[in-house]
């Protein structure tokens, strides 16, 4: 029915419609943790809006960490193929 070059596609297009249609990906991590610091103090909202930063920093990493072994998983693959050929 499909073959695997169809389905990375359907895959890697799926991937693509949800990230560009996702309302405020960036930024829109912990509402609740946001809500709380916002409400915490004076000048709560530059303290929200460092918490939130913060955890998208924190976010990045992981992601980073899954390109890279997908990444390196990619090429492996390649040179096995282009060796048994």
């Amino acid at each position: 029915m499909f073959d695997l070059t169809m389905m990375k596609k359907l895959v890697l297009l799926v991937a693509l419609i949800l990230f560009v249609f996702s309302p405020n990906f960036g930024f829109s991590q912990c509402a609740m943790c946001k809500a709380v610091a916002e409400t915490s103090s004076e000048g709560a909202e530059e303290i929200g809006q460092g918490l939130n930063v913060g955890i998208v920093y924190l976010m990045f990493f992981p992601y980073l960490l899954i390109g890279i072994i997908s990444y390196a998983w990619y090429r492996h693959n390649k040179k096995n193929k282009q060796a048994a050929q």
